[in-house]
Order: structure tokens, then C-alpha cells, then sequence
């Protein structure tokens, strides 16, 4: 929530703002890629408890859209066979085996993307 405001209030500052002068949508996520599964709220609505009357409706609302590598078998990752599903794959591998071949896969992924192979290798 404090980084959509902090980043809505820079739009606003550089007169970045639509032509009818609304700000643009944002789409907050959270990639997350801890060893644990996640299992916080995704609405900050739903971290404030009920309150009676009129005040309810004045709750903010501030969802974001969770990818929790975890919520992915290493098998659902490979099925999908793209970029990221490989980098997922990477960081959780299977067996110290497996991330040769997942590095030669990264490799095929990124052979027509040199901006993006400067990226990872840094």
C-alpha cells in the first residue's frame, strides 16, 4: 500500500498522469520465493478487524497479485516451459544434477535476448 501511494504520488509529481489527468492502474505483485509456502493476507482489508456501521466501508482495500514459486511442483514448472519457469526451477532445484541441465536450458531461453543475458549474469 505505501508503495503504490509512494509511487502514485512520483507519477503525480512528474506529471505522469493520464490525458484526462487520473493516474494510471498499477498492478502490485510479490514474487516470492521463500522455502516456506505463503500465507499472509492479500488484501490489507482483510488484516483490519470488523467494525461496526458507517466506518466499514472506509477500510482501505490494497490487494496484490501473489506468485509463489512454492504453489509450483517442479514437474507444473517444467510442463510450462518458458523463462520463467526455468529461473523458478533454479532456484528450487530437484537434485544438484538437475541445475546443469536447467542452466543449459536458461542458456536456449536467453540465446536471442542479450539484455536479458547481461541481466542474469550480473
Amino acid at each position: 500500500m505505501v508503495y503504490q501511494g509512494l509511487l502514485y504520488q512520483d507519477l503525480i509529481k512528474q506529471g505522469a498522469v493520464l490525458s484526462d489527468g487520473r493516474l494510471p492502474p498499477v498492478l502490485p505483485i510479490v514474487l516470492y520465493n521463500g522455502s516456506q509456502r505463503w500465507t499472509a493476507a492479500t488484501n490489507v482489508f482483510d488484516l483490519i478487524p470488523p467494525v461496526p456501521g458507517l466506518v466499514e466501508q472506509f477500510k482501505p482495500h490494497a490487494r496484490y497479485l501473489l506468485v509463489d514459486e512454492n504453489a509450483y511442483s517442479d514437474s507444473e514448472l517444467a510442463s510450462l516451459k518458458n523463462l520463467v519457469a526455468t529461473v523458478f526451477r533454479i532456484e528450487h532445484p530437484a537434485d544438484p544434477e538437475s541445475i546443469q541441465a536447467l542452466l543449459h536450458l536458461l542458456e536456449e531461453w536467453l540465446s536471442d535476448r542479450s539484455d536479458l543475458q547481461y541481466m542474469i549474469a550480473r
